[in-house]
This record gives C-alpha cells, structure tokens and sequence, in this order.
C-alpha cells in the first residue's frame, strides 16, 4: 500500500474509500481538497462526507484506506466543506522528530514523448519507346492499256518519221508521320495521416530499502 507522499490524487477520484479500524465502507472518492477529502455514499439520498486528508493511511490501486472508524465518519458528514481548523480536533499528535526518520524511496518512470520528422517520396516521370503500327489507306493512280482497232474517222497526224514520247500524269498518296502529344491520364498524389501504435519498453531503476538488525513491525 502507498504512503500518502506517493499517491497520486487524480487516480484516487471515483475509487472506493474505507475505514481501515474497522473496515467500514466510506463510499466513493469525489474530490480532493487541500484538508479534505469529499466521499459520497448512498444512492436515492447521498450523504457527503468531508474526511480530513492526514488521516489517509494509504492507496491501493483500487481502494483510498482511512485511520478511522464509521463513528468518526458520521462526524464528518456535511453539504459544505469545512475550514482547517475544524480538522484540528482529529489531528493525531506528531512522533518526535529525534525518533522518526523519513528515507524517500526513488522510483523511475518512463516518459514518453513525439518528435516530428519529415520524409520525401520521389515521383519520376520517365519516357517509355514503343512502336505502334497504324494501318492507312492510301490511294495511287496505274496505267491500263487497252488496244482497239482504228475506225475510218481516225485521222494519222503525219508520217512516222521519229520516237515520240508521251507523259501520262499518275497521281499517288504518300504517308507523312507526325508525333503529337496528348494527356493520356492524370496521376492523382495525396497524403493523409495514418496513426499507428508503437509499443516502447525500457529498463527502469527503482530503490528497495532493507532493514538489517532487529526487525520492527512495518506500518
């Protein structure tokens, strides 16, 4: 069980709270105040009790022990908090200073703290080769020759006398290849946070105390 120099009063709200001479129930923590702590017990009609805070004896993790009795707690029942120096009636006389010695006991904890870091991604464009293959029509002109007899309206133009040549114009298509560029699609990049839990584990030191000679009984 902790001392009250160790115990920590915010875990100690909403805990259960006992007499510990003689085990009365002292209901459930409310508050802590600097001289009191507020209990509340009861469900339809609930009392609230202010119990002076040296007289807590201890804290288990799951129940706030008081030196005192249900008797004692009846005295303490009110709707206001009372003022210091109505707790002095109840204040235990101190042990001599000569004869009690107080050893703090350290006990480390951890402590967890976030740093935050930035790291880059890197988006690269680069240039792919393929060839395609495009199917085009294209259209050209060919000579047919035809032979047919003369008729007696054809007329000779004149003796053959030398070669004669004569040019027949023959019209083709040829195929011009240009490239042009066009989006073809569009790369959508976003960010957003995504939380993960890390689990971190140290080495802790905390002191032990050993008593060595004639052994007294431990409060």
């Amino acid at each position: 069980m902790a001392n009250t120099e160790s115990i920590a009063w915010d875990d100690v709200v909403k805990k259960e709270a006992r007499g510990a001479v003689d085990d009365s129930d002292f209901g459930e923590v409310q508050e802590i105040g600097q001289h009191y702590v507020l209990t509340q017990k009861g469900v339809m009609k609930k009392e609230k009790f202010y119990v002076p805070k040296y007289l807590v004896q201890g804290y288990d993790g799951k129940t706030l022990w008081f030196d005192a009795s249900e008797d004692q707690l009846q005295g303490w029942r009110r709707d206001t908090a009372p003022s210091y120096d109505e707790y002095s009636s109840f204040r235990k006389p101190e042990a001599p200073k000569d004869i009690e010695t107080r050893i703090p006991v350290i006990e480390e904890r951890l402590q967890v703290s976030k740093r935050e870091s930035t790291d880059e991604a890197t988006i690269t464009k680069r240039p792919v080769t393929e060839n395609k293959t495009v199917e085009v029509p294209v259209t050209h002109e060919e000579l047919t020759v035809e032979r047919r007899p003369a008729t007696d309206t054809t007329q000779a133009e004149g003796p053959v006398s030398s070669d004669t040549e004569i040019k027949v114009p023959l019209r083709r298509e040829e195929v011009e290849v240009t490239k042009k560029p066009y989006v073809k699609e569009e790369v959508v990049i976003k960010k957003e946070p995504v939380t993960e839990t890390q689990t971190v584990s140290d080495t802790v030191t905390s002191e032990q105390v050993d008593v060595e000679g004639k052994k007294r009984r431990q409060h």
